[in-house]
C-alpha cells in the first residue's frame, strides 16, 4: 500500500471494515476476532479515531506481539503486516473456519464496532456459519421403546433395499444416527411415531383458500407423524385438492394431473430436505385458484445464489439428506429444481417462480385454466420441437387460435418460448395478410380465423 492509499482509506473514516488505533494494546485482539468473523478488514496503527495520523514505533518486537496474538485464536487466523510510514496496517482476512474466539470469548463486526457475542448470539452465530446441524444433534428425549415408529423403520429398510438380519441398534448406528447413547435427529424425524412430541414445528400444513387470496379458508390438513409418512399424505392432500383430466385415446383411460405430479413432489421433498429445522415456521403448502405455493423456513444455504440452483448440491442437512437419498427420495446431483422445470416444460406449463429470501424459500406453481388450456390442446397444438421458422410459427398460431378462440398473448408466447413482444409481431402479420381478425375488446373479445386466400 502507498501513502496516497493510506490517506483515501483513512479520509472514509472507521466504518465496518476499518478501525483505528492510536497505539497498540493487547486488547486489539477482539477486533482482530470481530473482522475475521466478519467479512475481513483492516486495523491502522497509529491513527486517532478522528482520523489524524500521529505514527506508532514499528519494531519487530511489535510485530511479533500482534501475530502471537492470532495463535492463540482458536483455531488459529492468519494475518499480514504492511507498514506505510509510521503507519503500521493489520490486513485481517475473511475467516475460513469460522467462528474464532479469544480467550473463549467471540466477537463479530457491528457497524465501526467490535461487539462480543451472547449465549443466543453464538449460537444463532454457529447455526448461521453451518457449524452446529440440527440433524446430527443427539436427541435425549427420543425413548427407543416408547417412540420408534418400527412401521416407519421398516418402510426405510425396503426403500433404502437394506436387507439381511442385522439388529435394529447396530444398523442405526452404521447409518451414524447414534451418539452418545441417543438417537439423532435425523432419526427422530424418520422414525418418530409423532413428530410435534419433539419438534412443534416439523409438520406440513395444507391450505386450501377460496379464490386467489388468504381471505376465506375452505379446507386444511396438518401433517405431523413421521417424514415419510408426512410427505406421502401431503402428497395425497395436495393431489386430491387439483383438477384431474381423464383422455382416452382408444385403450383405458389416461389420468393427467393439471401440475405434474413429479414436479409437486421434487418441490415438497426439496422443503423437507433443505428447510431450516432450528426455525419456529412448518413447511406450508398453499391451494389458491391460481397456483400452488410450497414454503419451507430458511432461505438458501450459505454460499448458494438462485443462479446455482438445479446445478450445485449444497444441503443444509447433511445426515438427513443422506438418508433420503437412500430412500431414492432426492438426488445427490441437485437437479431437483432442474427436474422442476422440465417437468412444467414437457406440460407445456409456466416455469415455477422461485422467491429465496433470508429467512424462507418458496416455490409457486401457477395453475392452467382448464376451460381454455386443456392438457390435450397444448399437447396436440404445439409440436415438441417448435421450429424457429417464422413462418410455421404462424402458420401454428392459426391452429392454435381455431382450437382455442379465447388464447392470449402471454400464454402464445409461453408455448413457444418466445418473447409476447414477438407474438404480438406475429399476430399484426396475420392480421395484415388478413387471416385472422379480432372480434370484441382486447379483454372480451376473440379469434376469428378468416378463411385462407
Amino acid at each position: 500500500m502507498k501513502e496516497k492509499e493510506l490517506k483515501f482509506l483513512i479520509s472514509q473514516g472507521e466504518g465496518y471494515n476499518i478501525e483505528f488505533k492510536e497505539k497498540f494494546s493487547a486488547s486489539i485482539a477482539k477486533d482482530i476476532c470481530a473482522f475475521a468473523n466478519s467479512s475481513g478488514g483492516r486495523i491502522l496503527l497509529g491513527v486517532t479515531d478522528c482520523g489524524k495520523i500521529k505514527g506508532i514505533n514499528i519494531t519487530n518486537r511489535l510485530k511479533s506481539q500482534i501475530i502471537d496474538l492470532t495463535r492463540n485464536f482458536d483455531p488459529k487466523l492468519n494475518i499480514s503486516l504492511n507498514r506505510v510510514g509510521n503507519v503500521l496496517i493489520i490486513n485481517v482476512p475473511e475467516g475460513k473456519n469460522k467462528p474464532y474466539s479469544v480467550k473463549g470469548k467471540f466477537f463479530v463486526r457491528y457497524g465501526a464496532n467490535s461487539q462480543q457475542l451472547t449465549r443466543d448470539e453464538i449460537k444463532d452465530f454457529f447455526i448461521s456459519e453451518g457449524c452446529l446441524n440440527f440433524d446430527e444433534k443427539p436427541n435425549p428425549d427420543f425413548n427407543m421403546k416408547e417412540d420408534f415408529n418400527a412401521e416407519a423403520f421398516k418402510i426405510f429398510l425396503r426403500r433404502s433395499g437394506i436387507t439381511g438380519r442385522i439388529r435394529r441398534i447396530n444398523l442405526l448406528k452404521n447409518l451414524g444416527l447414534f451418539s452418545n447413547g441417543n438417537l439423532k435427529n435425523a432419526g427422530v424425524l424418520l422414525f418418530c411415531k409423532k413428530a410435534t412430541k419433539f419438534f412443534p414445528n416439523a409438520t406440513i400444513m395444507c391450505v386450501v383458500f377460496q379464490g386467489k387470496t388468504k381471505y376465506k379458508i375452505l379446507d386444511s390438513k396438518e401433517f405431523d407423524s413421521d417424514l415419510y409418512s408426512n410427505y406421502e399424505n401431503a402428497m395425497q392432500y395436495i393431489i386430491s385438492k387439483l383438477n384431474t383430466e381423464y383422455i382416452i385415446r382408444g385403450g383405458p383411460r389416461e389420468e393427467i394431473l393439471e401440475i405434474p405430479e413429479d414436479a409437486l413432489r421434487e418441490a415438497l421433498l426439496n422443503a423437507i430436505a433443505h428447510r431450516d429445522y432450528f426455525m419456529s415456521g412448518h413447511i406450508q403448502v398453499n391451494i389458491f385458484l391460481d397456483r400452488i405455493e410450497i414454503v419451507n423456513p430458511g432461505g438458501l444455504v450459505k454460499g448458494l445464489s438462485l443462479e446455482d440452483l438445479g446445478k450445485i448440491s449444497r444441503p443444509r442437512n447433511h445426515l438427513l439428506f443422506s438418508l433420503m437419498q437412500r430412500m431414492d427420495l432426492v438426488e445427490k446431483a441437485g437437479t431437483g429444481i432442474m427436474r422442476i422445470r422440465e417437468s412444467m416444460k414437457k406440460y407445456r406449463l409456466k416455469p415455477p417462480i422461485i422467491e429465496p429470501h433470508e429467512t424462507w424459500f418458496s416455490i409457486s406453481f401457477i395453475r392452467p385454466d382448464l376451460q381454455t388450456e386443456s392438457y390435450e390442446q397444448r399437447m396436440a397444438n404445439v409440436p415438441e420441437n417448435v421450429p424457429e421458422n417464422v413462418p410455421k410459427r404462424l402458420a401454428q398460431i392459426i391452429t392454435i387460435m381455431r382450437a382455442n378462440r379465447n388464447i392470449t398473448v402471454p400464454r402464445l408466447a409461453r408455448m413457444f418460448m418466445v418473447s409476447e413482444k414477438t407474438i404480438k409481431r406475429d399476430i399484426k402479420k396475420l392480421k395484415e395478410q388478413g387471416r385472422i381478425k379480432r372480434v370484441g375488446s382486447a379483454k372480451g373479445g376473440y379469434w376469428e380465423v378468416l378463411e385462407s386466400r
